[in-house]
């Protein structure tokens, strides 16, 4: 049994937050510099340089890659064999966010009551937390601040098992273009297929944060991840909904066991600063 406190929570959080928002990630970078290679338009190799040059002055100057920083989502996994002490984990998570925000200069955005008064909390909490129990005697924490440029344009469909690949596909394509240049392209985009209707949104998100250069370890998943990413592209709507060939670098897809009668598929899009940090402690 190992017992971290929460203190030590607190604290990576704060620091995930400011680095998520000032730090594109080594491979979003080598995504962007490949899709530039590749970009048929001038005016998408333009655009995605002028991306790589705002990411080297954002690190340079410890700032944040764009305005929009987002609402903080963060991921825990908890080894079995892990005691938190010192205080609540929520509390912990939360005020890690609030330090992180009010300490980096970063925008808060996050209001108490979604519908009437819509007053902000000026210090970007709460923030979404998803918790599980893994095996172990560590701790994952994954901060993922989520900018609603992009998270607006996220769908849910409920499709039933004879849609099939090809409603996936056409739920897909439709979600692509209803963001077209909304969710600043070159876009990271995480589909969760499977589960419930609740359980298809949560993979959609992991999906949108797992790093481009990987692939799911289902080889007809990740042959889907290539169809998805193919079908992205050959809209046209390119970096920043100007045109082009780079409309999204990555297609990431996660899927669950679902119920004989559903076939749920979620979409949810990144937008090109696809933020997110990690820590094992």
């Amino acid at each position: 049994m190992r017992t971290i406190q929460t203190k030590q929570i607190k604290d990576a959080v704060s620091e995930l937050c400011k680095k998520a928002c000032y730090i594109v990630t080594p491979d979003m970078r080598e995504a962007f510099n490949k899709a530039q290679k590749n970009e048929t338009s001038p005016m998408g190799r333009d655009i995605l340089g002028k991306i790589l040059k705002n990411a080297d002055l954002a690190a340079e100057g410890v700032a944040p890659i764009c305005q929009d920083t987002g609402m903080a989502v963060v991921f825990v996994e908890i080894g079995q064999d892990v005691h938190i002490e010192g205080g609540y984990l929520e509390d912990a998570i939360n005020e890690g966010v609030a330090d992180g925000y009010i300490g980096g200069y970063l925008r808060k955005s996050v209001v108490a009551e979604p519908l009437f008064e819509r007053k902000n909390t000026t210090d970007n909490t709460p923030a979404i937390i998803h918790a599980r129990i893994v095996k172990g005697d560590k701790l994952k924490i994954k901060v993922a601040p989520k900018g609603f440029g992009s998270e607006n344009k996220s769908v849910l469909k409920m499709l039933v098992p004879a849609d099939g690949i090809e409603g996936v596909k056409k739920v897909f394509l439709e979600a692509v273009k209803y963001a077209g240049p909304n969710a600043c392209p070159p876009m990271v985009i995480g589909v969760g297929i499977g589960g419930t209707m609740d359980k298809a949104a949560l993979l959609a998100k992991q999906a949108a944060v797992r790093s481009v250069d990987s692939h799911n370890a289902d080889e007809r998943y990740a042959k889907l991840e290539d169809e998805l990413l193919e079908l992205a592209c050959k809209t046209g709507v390119g970096p920043q909904g100007l045109g082009g060939d780079s409309t999204a670098v990555k297609v990431n897809v996660e899927w669950y066991p679902t119920h004989i009668a559903g076939l749920p598929v979620a979409v949810n899009i990144n937008c090109h600063a696809a933020r997110h940090a990690d820590i094992e402690i």
